[in-house]
């Protein structure tokens, strides 16, 4: 599966996530409490197409971070790479 075909399917994948129920349950939970930029529903859209990718580790999902095309479809804004490992650690204590 091409790139593109990914972020232009990628909509249709995740539509069954009840997002207003996950939003509801990270505010309960204060996931996103100290958030600026990558939040709990990022981060799980991200790993979705980390797995879809079969990406191997934190260090191949951060070398696609720079694709500013994918950034946009999981709407992103200018995450970087160190921002994904204290999210997964907070995530996966």
């Amino acid at each position: 599966m091409d790139k593109n075909t990914l972020i232009s399917s990628f909509g249709k994948w995740v539509s069954p996530i009840n997002i207003q129920k996950l939003s509801e349950q990270v505010k309960e939970l204060k996931q996103d409490y100290y958030t600026k930029k990558l939040t709990t529903e990022a981060y799980i859209k991200f790993l979705l197409v980390a797995q879809l990718l079969e990406f191997k580790s934190l260090e191949e999902m951060s070398d696609a971070l720079v694709d500013e095309d994918l950034q946009k479809a999981l709407g992103f804004e200018s995450i970087s790479a160190s921002q994904l490992y204290p999210k997964k650690h907070q995530i996966n204590p």
